[in-house]
């Protein structure tokens, strides 16, 4: 069996207004940072050891150059990592408003050309998981079918199968229901899958979590942790539900800090095969999230996801 996850989705450039309290049209100063949920986890799996591959599409420019060499230099294996001479690599520009909003234009670009041609020669029985957890998997385009096709093609497989939906409230504000509905075979086919409190509530339209994760359990047989910030993360394995207490820190930047967690859990999981994942334990999944937990904690001493990555290795698991 080979030990090594697959990650699809985006690939992108967050260019991050410096200016504070200002606007995007009146910003001055910005900061490019190599971004995208699903590339954010297969770093923090390469910077912990692990082998992944990441696919995406981004443009045949300096941009999309640059996250290729980035993740290369993380220990991400970039051979699916594909150039689109007509689309422009995608951006996302923010500004944090002294209110607390954020001042958010998304520029689409190539991530979303991303089609199942492009994979046809992708064979999953190199991998053991495969993480869907992109923000613009379910926007119209190539890469929502593909996203979806290749969902198909796992649940088929003797794959791990790990889900985190990645809601993003200014990409999908008018399309909610559609988002809710193109997680839900995510969910259902799930081995293990990750959401924050908000995303909980608004998939489940539970009232509170505890509503939420009865209604979680009833959709899926997969583990599933609800991230709850300093709180701690709650975690669900069959019948168990556990508080698994957050790390005391001093935090610096929380840019990327879920998708450690996630890469944290999925590099754990790598000598697993799918029809092992119901002989894990309570304890040995309370051992697994506290080790996420720790990763998560540890993205936050320091400035921007993939810069704070370089911080990680499985020693911090000790």
């Amino acid at each position: 069996m080979s030990h090594k996850v697959f990650c699809i989705g985006e690939a992108l450039i967050d260019m991050i207004c410096t200016d504070k309290g200002v606007s995007l049209s009146n910003g001055q100063n910005f900061l490019k940072k190599a971004g995208g949920a699903p590339a954010n986890v297969a770093a923090a799996i390469a910077a912990l050891g692990g082998q992944v591959d990441m696919a995406a599409k981004v443009g045949d420019d300096p941009f999309g150059q640059h996250l290729i060499d980035l993740l290369t230099e993380m220990g991400v294996s970039t051979k699916w990592m594909i150039k689109d001479p007509h689309h422009f690599t995608t951006f996302a520009f923010v500004s944090l408003m002294l209110d607390g909003e954020r001042d958010f234009y998304f520029n689409r670009g190539a991530d979303g050309q991303l089609s199942e041609n492009d994979l046809q020669a992708l064979n999953l029985s190199d991998y053991n998981i495969v993480h869907f957890g992109s923000a613009t998997g379910f926007l119209e385009g190539p890469l929502q079918n593909t996203y979806a096709q290749l969902l198909r093609q796992a649940k088929n497989k003797e794959v791990i199968i790990s889900f985190d939906p990645n809601y993003r409230h200014l990409l999908f504000a008018k399309n909610k229901e559609s988002f809710v509905q193109q997680c839900t075979p995510f969910i259902q086919e799930s081995h293990f899958f990750k959401v924050s409190d908000e995303e909980a509530l608004l998939i489940t339209g539970g009232s509170n979590v505890k509503e939420a994760v009865a209604i979680l359990r009833q959709l899926s047989n997969a583990v599933f942790a609800i991230t709850l910030g300093k709180e701690g993360t709650l975690l669900s394995v069959g019948e168990h539900c556990e508080l698994i207490p957050s790390i005391a820190i001093i935090p610096v930047d929380a840019t990327g800090a879920g998708d450690a967690f996630v890469g944290a859990v999925l590099y754990q999981l790598m000598h697993k095969k799918a029809s092992e994942m119901s002989q894990i334990t309570i304890t040995e999944w309370k051992a697994i999230i506290t080790n996420a937990n720790k990763a998560g904690a540890r993205t936050c001493e320091f400035m921007g996801a993939m810069e704070a990555f370089k911080h990680l290795n499985n020693s911090i698991f000790n």
